[in-house]
């Protein structure tokens, strides 16, 4: 990984979708995709169950130099605990950038304001697992905080690994028309729902699209990317509106993957370092 990035000009990779978490709600979490349920099958191997030391160096050793340990909240009273926790991390691993999340309860907005005051650099909601609308009213004024400030706020919305919740482009859509500067990185490219996705980030000016996932062999057995989005991929790749993600360390496959799988497109080598690189700084900077 250190030639390919290497022989592209670059310092290193930047990766707007990294997880770490409390070691309890981690194990959860590995358990959940390492035995799946009624809808995700018999669920996949995760190739970096590893203590959280080793998962930190490996980062380092691939030439990941800013991540972050995104967290989301699925209950009420369980988010700011959560900030807590990897706003700390965060504050004892180089290299990783201070991370919060959010849920509709009263004192959001104190508690994200809290974690904007302690140098939050990027947030993350998952309105399927936490299965709750973002248009609810509560939480108009927790967007319009995010968006006064313009930090990132990774949002997974769609239906994947399976169906549920607020999801697709609507729910989040009307959000981003209240709230037109919000700058959102709708995660996973927005799959399998790619098309509506692809037209929120083309309609508003601070939507971008993670890769996460996206391209590799496991994705594209049951949610190829399409190529008629081919041409939109690589003009908002280059427009600063696609950033690298990975899911690291919760994937069926090596890291290194999810960067040939975005090499083996062939958008060429500006494509590249925008996404692996140059969009994802300018998001945290």
């Amino acid at each position: 990984m250190r030639a390919w990035w290497g022989e592209l000009g670059l310092p290193g990779l930047v990766d707007l979708h990294v997880h770490f978490l409390p070691e309890r709600m981690e194990r959860r979490v590995w358990h959940h995709f390492a035995h799946g349920g009624p809808l995700m099958g018999g669920g996949w191997k995760i190739v970096y169950e590893w203590p959280v030391e080793e998962r930190v160096t490996r980062l380092r050793e691939l030439g990941v130099t800013a991540f972050p340990a995104l967290a989301y909240a699925h209950k009420p009273d369980m988010a700011a605990d959560l900030n807590a926790w990897t706003l700390g991390f965060a504050e004892r691993t180089p290299g990783c950038l201070p991370s919060a999340t959010f849920y509709p309860e009263p004192g959001a907005t104190a508690y994200v304001q809290e974690a904007v005051d302690r140098g939050a650099k990027i947030f993350k909601v998952h309105l399927q697992v936490g299965n709750f609308d973002p248009r609810v009213p509560g939480l108009d004024a927790t967007w319009g905080l995010l968006a006064e400030t313009g930090l990132p706020v990774v949002v997974h919305a769609s239906s994947v690994p399976v169906p549920g919740g607020f999801v697709g482009a609507e729910p989040i859509g009307e959000v981003l028309r209240r709230h037109p500067r919000l700058r959102m990185i709708i995660a996973h490219l927005g799959m399998p729902e790619y098309d509506p996705f692809f037209a929120l980030a083309e309609r508003h000016e601070r939507v971008a699209l993670d890769t996460t996932m996206a391209f590799t062999d496991f994705a594209e057995i049951g949610m190829p990317f399409p190529a008629r989005l081919r041409p939109a991929l690589r003009e908002l790749g280059l427009a600063g509106k696609v950033v690298l993600g990975s899911d690291f360390p919760t994937i069926p496959h090596p890291y290194a993957h999810q960067l040939h799988a975005l090499d083996r497109l062939d958008l060429g080598d500006d494509w590249l370092r925008s996404v692996c690189w140059s969009n994802g700084l300018a998001m945290i900077r």
